[in-house]
């Protein structure tokens, strides 16, 4: 048992590392090619840090365990928004974007009701839902390369994307190999997270979503709270919301997307209790902007939703 908690630990280290390798070499690449940082930074950064998420859920259902994935990523989410968010504005208020409050948080919570249809209306998520993911995915991707272009407010955001890059102009070569190391490191970490989380499920005759909704998703969203406490440490507390709601967007629409077309998810209907949660999470995100201080998410509702993922766990493992 010890072993297996070591090697899970060990898989999250190369997640987090191989997440930050390839983030590093494909952002090495795209400056030579002339691309914008700020474009770099909502595509290539944001993806990275849902690459450990990618990895696992992919891997689980590959190997057919349908629970691990979709857990991974419900839990992902609701650790996203009341872990994290929480906890980066108690470190420091955290300030709304107009295109943040008007467009990506009613865009992810849409989403997240599309994703629970899907899941809710045969009871798998099909192939031909999962292209219907990836397609949205792509229009998403279009849309943050259009607002990083546009948009003059993107500009003090450069700072986050430092802490991600550390803006290093590596060869072509180091570059390839950062990314190819980075690639193998996410496969074995993903291989050796999802095995052992399931030697300790068994071990203990814990369920393998409760392993996904725990384990798996607080270790995947490492990335996310790393950038996001960064951020907020540093003064640029109101990057954090991006980062989490380009997260939990990327997450449904991609990892969902790409686990379901290589293998369609059988979804567990006890999962609503979760899924219902996430949508009032977001719900309540959405109140923030609207209530004083308004256009601001306070120290106070960020213990909101720090209470809120303390009454998520225990209803987790009383339900």
């Amino acid at each position: 048992m010890l072993l297996s908690l070591f090697l899970i630990v060990l898989g999250f280290v190369l997640l987090i590392k191989g997440a930050d390798f390839l983030v590093e070499g494909s952002s090495s690449i795209a400056k030579r090619f002339h691309i914008p940082e700020i474009i770099i930074g909502l595509t290539i950064v944001s993806i990275g840090t849902s690459m450990p998420e990618l990895f696992v859920s992919t891997t689980s259902s590959i190997d057919g365990y349908s629970d691990m994935s979709i857990g991974n990523i419900i839990g992902s989410n609701l650790c996203n928004l009341l872990l994290i968010l929480g906890l980066s504005a108690m470190i420091r208020p955290i300030k709304f974007q107009r295109e943040t409050r008007l467009i990506e948080m009613p865009m992810c919570l849409i989403i997240t009701i599309i994703f629970m249809i899907f899941c809710n209306t045969s009871g798998t998520i099909q192939k031909s839902e999962a292209i219907i993911l990836i397609f949205l995915f792509v229009m998403f991707i279009i849309y943050t390369i259009i607002m990083g272009k546009k948009g003059e407010q993107f500009d003090k955001d450069d700072s986050i994307i430092e802490i991600q890059t550390e803006n290093k102009q590596s060869s072509m070569v180091k570059s390839i190999i950062l990314i190819v190391i980075g690639i193998i490191g996410l496969k074995i970490g993903g291989d050796l997270t999802v095995e052992n989380a399931l030697v300790i499920a068994r071990g203990f005759n814990v369920s393998e979503k409760i392993i996904g909704l725990t384990i798996l998703a607080i270790g995947t969203s490492l990335p996310e709270l790393v950038t996001s406490a960064t951020a907020a440490i540093k003064g640029n507390s109101d990057i954090a919301i991006g980062n989490i709601i380009g997260s939990n967007i990327f997450n449904i629409l991609l990892i969902i997307g790409v686990s379901a077309l290589i293998s369609p998810l059988t979804y567990n209907f006890t999962y609503n209790i979760q899924m219902v949660i996430l949508i009032i999470a977001m719900l309540v995100l959405a109140l923030f902007p609207v209530i004083p201080p308004k256009n601001e998410m306070s120290r106070f509702n960020g213990a909101v939703y720090l209470i809120l993922y303390v009454i998520y766990m225990i209803i987790l493992f009383i339900v």
